[in-house]
């Protein structure tokens, strides 16, 4: 059952929540402002300064224009680098763990696999607002801040976003400042990292900057292992006191084990009793990624209004992993049946954008203008072989069919589900005495793709009165793709052309607080996000198209606190091959809808907060219409809340909470990943003014939890109670 509400009512109740503790507030805040994120900002002539002890972020990079956090109409998070080294975050999922809306899938333990508000994406990923989209882990060693901004968001970043999408922010060169920084881990498990940040500036026209990491990788789970490295030189130049150029190239190598979790039982819930056991193989489950990113950017100001913004990026990816997994299990026999598979990209993006800011006045009005354009070349080419074992899953000889597992098949096989399983290598021992050999030598499938991408894109943000803004603008995308099936020499091509508009309007009774609504639309061709699906009748349909409804508040308290509140709805429409009549197409509609809350900031000096809520409902549509099923990974509830408290000037504490509802596994609803809360932990101590010593305890109380999955057997089983120690230092 899909559980309603009244959006209107939620709405007005979003704003009665302001307007009340705005009343009481007497006379404005005069020159002090303060933005969503946390900072006290105070404007001074045409500069803005930060003040107070806690740096945070004012703005977000990905918006493209000097709009404050709380004129932005949808909802957003940005996670800092302080707050980053505070909670001893090392990944994007622990980051997506304390931000509401958007939960983790377990990408099949290779990738970096978000849900944004119940839309799962390995794609919606971007570096300095660059689309990012090859499947991977991306590391946080070179970042000043992570933001995650949810509803689609086509206008800024085209196809894709369409439940939101996450862009990582890059160091850079720091004019006239010379320092060193770094820090050097190691947890409990024995994982071990350090990284460096290093700034020289030559002069007040040049500065480089070096950030550089090595991770070597550990944890709970048999047979995990693995190396990272990222090494991330840039330059910055100032061509004149109007022209800024900015360099970088960074270089990207990780190697790890992938483990995708384990089996589900006959309640379609994990099996506990088998939490300790890896349904994989010591040696052929691995990741092997090389990379190499060259970023360039190009900013001007023409005058003290207008500014413009070049950018290219090159990106060389070469990636292979290969893995064996849990394909079914038997409770009765505890026997499980694995499948197994390995699968290679090599891909080049090459990425050209160029935006032009504006901000003037007509009459009255005042206007933010953007005017940009895109061009994106993607060349790509991937193959998957699927394993041949010389046994198969039943005794073909005999002509016997297993009950439970089916027919006989060279490309499974099954095994008894203890620990350690008996696979390594080329050889395995099935659970009927026999042993197997094993190849990868089953051709799935091998394409090459190309694809062309041109966008253009306005948007002009109109302050129509000191109270009243609004957003309006659209982007044009031309989407063109060719994908040659190699071994069918079947060479098939489509091309899309699509237009995305965004509306909002911004209400403003005082300068600290905005009501705002907006509306937005996205695409997402049926080639999907990693372009090799258009096979079948898939060259023949159309995009897949995303409509977004927001309404929702944000205040900023003059303590520097800030609230935001939101209402939401995804509409989907798929276009689909009728059920009944093959040269026919019909459009599917399926809707998402839900309610955010943050809080963030200072609730008093030394102790701030970083708190969200997030509510979630949908329901799964077919040509019959609503089928009583509801999206797999879709938890109704999320909570978080993190608390930093300065005891001493020297020392502190922080405590955090995160749960998460239980949801679907799959989209049948017969499997449950259950619902969990983890109590994390930390506490630094500054041995001096350069030096930081502190240690992040996760899962304090040693539950046992399944934090994500991917199908019906493959939950990941989070981690038990564990610590990390980090000494940090800045010169």
């Amino acid at each position: 059952m899909i559980h309603t509400f009244n959006r209107t009512a939620l709405f007005l109740s979003c704003a009665a929540i302001a307007f009340p503790a705005a009343a009481e507030e007497t006379g404005s805040q005069g020159e002090q402002t303060v933005f969503e994120s946390g900072p006290i900002m105070e404007t001074q002539g045409e500069d803005i300064l930060v003040t107070g002890e806690i740096l945070q972020s004012s703005a977000v990079n990905s918006v493209k224009t000097p709009t404050p956090i709380i004129d932005i109409p949808q909802s957003l998070t940005i996670t800092t680098e302080e707050e980053i080294l505070e909670r001893g975050i090392t990944s994007i999922g622990q980051i997506v763990d304390y931000t509401p809306g958007v939960n983790t899938s377990q990408g099949e333990g290779h990738r970096d696999a978000i849900v944004f508000r119940g839309v799962r994406s390995t794609a919606d990923f971007f570096i300095d607002g660059v689309r990012d989209d090859v499947q991977y882990y991306r590391g946080l060693y070179n970042l000043e801040q992570v933001e995650i901004l949810r509803g689609p968001n086509a206008l800024l970043f085209g196809r894709g976003g369409t439940g939101g999408v996450l862009n990582r922010v890059t160091k850079k060169g720091a004019l006239s400042e010379t320092f060193a920084g770094g820090q050097v881990a190691v947890d409990t498990f024995g994982e071990f990292s350090v990284q460096g940040d290093f700034n020289f500036s030559t002069s007040e026209s040049a500065a480089f900057r070096l950030n550089a990491s090595y991770e070597s990788l550990n944890n709970h789970r048999d047979f995990y292992d693995g190396d990272r490295i990222g090494i991330n030189p840039t330059a910055r130049f100032a061509l004149g006191e109007d022209t800024i150029v900015d360099l970088s190239y960074e270089y990207a190598n990780h190697e790890r084990f992938i483990d995708r979790g384990i089996v589900t039982g006959d309640d379609g819930r994990p099996v506990e009793a088998l939490q300790d056991v890896v349904f994989g193989d010591p040696e052929n489950n691995f990741l092997d990624l090389e990379a190499h990113l060259l970023r360039a950017n190009l900013q001007h100001n023409f005058s003290d209004n207008w500014k413009g913004v070049v950018t290219a990026f090159y990106g060389d990816y070469d990636k292979v992993y290969s893995n064996f997994f849990a394909n079914d299990y038997d409770p009765a026999t505890n026997q499980v049946e694995l499948d197994g598979y390995i699968d290679t990209t090599e891909r080049e993006n090459l990425i050209l954008s160029g935006n032009l800011i504006g901000e003037f006045e007509t009459g009255s009005l005042g206007h933010t203008l953007l005017v940009g354009g895109e061009f994106i070349s993607t060349s790509s080419d991937q193959d998957r072989f699927n394993t041949r074992f010389d046994t198969s899953v039943t005794d073909v000889a005999n002509g016997v069919s297993d009950p439970f597992f089916g027919d006989a098949r060279t490309d499974r096989a099954i095994f008894d589900a203890t620990r350690p399983l008996d696979l390594r290598g080329n050889i395995g021992l099935l659970a009927d005495g026999r042993t197997t050999n094993k190849t990868f030598s089953d051709l799935n499938d091998f394409t090459q793709v190309e694809v062309d991408v041109f966008s253009l894109y306005i948007q002009d943000e109109i302050e129509l009165t000191d109270w009243l803004n609004v957003v309006i603008g659209g982007r044009f995308d031309s989407f063109d793709i060719e994908v040659l099936n190699v071994p069918a020499s079947d060479l098939r091509s489509r091309k899309d052309e699509e237009f995305s508009p965004r509306g909002g309007i911004i209400i403003k009774p005082q300068e600290n607080i905005s009501i705002y609504a907006s509306y937005s639309e996205s695409f997402l061709p049926r080639s999907g996000e990693q372009f090799a699906n258009i096979n079948g009748n898939n060259d023949a349909l159309d995009p897949n198209t995303f409509t977004n409804l927001e309404a929702g508040v944000k205040w900023d308290f003059t303590t520097g606190l800030s609230l935001t509140a939101a209402i939401f709805e995804i509409e989907q429409s798929s276009p689909q091959v009728d059920d009944n009549d093959a040269g026919q197409l019909v459009v599917v509609d399926s809707t998402i809808q839900g309610f955010e809350l943050q809080v963030q900031g200072q609730v008093m000096p030394g102790w701030s907060v970083s708190a969200g809520y997030s509510f979630l409902d949908g329901e799964q549509v077919d040509q019959t219409g609503p089928t009583g099923l509801r999206p797999r990974e879709l938890p109704e509830n999320m909570f978080s809340i993190w608390n930093q408290v300065e005891v001493t000037d020297r020392f502190g504490i922080g405590l955090g909470l995160t749960h998460q509802d239980e949801s679907f596994i799959n989209n049948g609803n017969s499997a449950t990943l259950p619902a969990y809360t983890r109590i994390d932990a930390s506490a630094y101590y500054d041995v001096s003014d350069n030096f930081r010593v502190q240690v992040n305890l996760e899962n304090l109380t040693d539950t046992l939890y399944f934090p994500n999955s991917h199908s019906t057997h493959q939950a990941s089983v989070g981690a038990p109670i564990n610590a990390r120690f980090a000494i940090s230092g800045r010169f």
